[in-house]
C-alpha cells in the first residue's frame, strides 16, 4: 500500500502548493477528520477542512516540502516531513494519514515543531 500513501502525499504537496479547493477536497473522504494537532477538535467534513486550509494556507512559492515514510499499519500511515520556508523557518512534522480504498484520507493528524538545526544560508 506504499504505492497509495506516495500517490496521496504527491496530492498533498500539490494543494500545498495550488490552494485549489478541487484539490484539497481530493484528498479527504467527505466525512474525514483533519487534525493540526492531536490534542484539537478536528476540523470535519470537506466544507470544515477547506475553510481550514484557506484560513492557514501558506503561499505557494514560500516553502519547500521533503518527506519519507516511517510505516504503516494497514491503511494507517506514519510520514515524517520537513518543511522549510523562504524566511529560515524549518519545520519538523510528523503525520498520520489513515487512507481508505480509494486512496482519499478518512483521518490526518500533524504534529510539528520548529527545527532547532536551520539550513546554512550565505548569511549564517
Amino acid at each position: 500500500m506504499t504505492g497509495a500513501i506516495d500517490r496521496w502525499m504527491d496530492g498533498y504537496v500539490r494543494a500545498w502548493s495550488t490552494n485549489a479547493p478541487d484539490d484539497v477536497r481530493a484528498l479527504f473522504t467527505e466525512s474525514a477528520e483533519y487534525r493540526t494537532a492531536p490534542w484539537l477538535e478536528p476540523a470535519e467534513g470537506h466544507d470544515a477542512i477547506l475553510a481550514m486550509w484557506e484560513r492557514t494556507a501558506d503561499e505557494p512559492d514560500d516553502h519547500g516540502f521533503s518527506w519519507h515514510l516511517l510505516g504503516a499499519d494497514g491503511g494507517r500511515h506514519f510520514v515524517q516531513g520537513r518543511t522549510t520556508y523562504a524566511d529560515g523557518r524549518v519545520y519538523e512534522n510528523l503525520w498520520v494519514v489513515d487512507l481508505v480504498d480509494d486512496g482519499r484520507a478518512s483521518a490526518f493528524t500533524e504534529w510539528y515543531m520548529e527545527s532547532a538545526s536551520k539550513p546554512l544560508g550565505p548569511n549564517a
